[in-house]
């Protein structure tokens, strides 16, 4: 009296059926390894570096009749147009001029040499005296790939 494993059929009970399906578990593995790579390299690939701006090579826009400058020189003195102020004045002194209007352009010129920092603090201060609409002054450059413009015009003015 022998037993018998196989199936009618003559098949044996230890074969398994295949099975078509993905096994997953490695794939989200290494989705993690890689999310974690990517999350402790993300901060590493931003460094801060020292940025000499250029000149600006966009076409110049029209300037209005009378405009006002606010400069910064390169020893952090304040000026509007030519007549030094001291940063606390400097809004007073903006009212107290004719066309004392809140919504005229203040175009801001600051020294290549002054730290970013002390010309977000004039911004600042032009802001909050309610002076919105400010430009920034650049030199006006010649863009790349045009011919240099003939001596004859004069150097650009700010």
């Amino acid at each position: 009296m022998g037993a018998s494993l196989a199936d009618s059929d003559g098949h044996d009970d230890d074969d398994f059926d295949e099975t078509h399906e993905i096994n997953v578990t490695p794939f989200i593995d290494v989705i993690l390894v890689l999310l974690i790579i990517f999350m402790v390299a993300a901060p590493l690939s931003t460094v801060d570096l020292p940025v000499s701006l250029p000149s600006s090579t966009a076409t110049p826009q029209k300037k209005p009749d009378k405009p006002t400058y606010v400069s910064i020189k390169s020893d952090l003195a304040v000026a509007i147009g030519e007549n030094m102020v001291k940063r606390v004045d400097l809004v007073r002194s903006l009212d107290a001029m004719p066309d004392s209007s809140k919504d005229r352009f203040i175009f801001l010129r600051a020294d290549r040499a002054v730290p970013y920092g002390e010309m977000m603090d004039v911004l600042e201060i032009l802001r909050a005296g309610g002076y919105a609409k400010i430009k920034l002054v650049a030199l006006e450059g010649v863009p790349e790939g045009a011919p240099a413009a003939s001596s004859a015009t004069g150097p650009s003015k700010p």
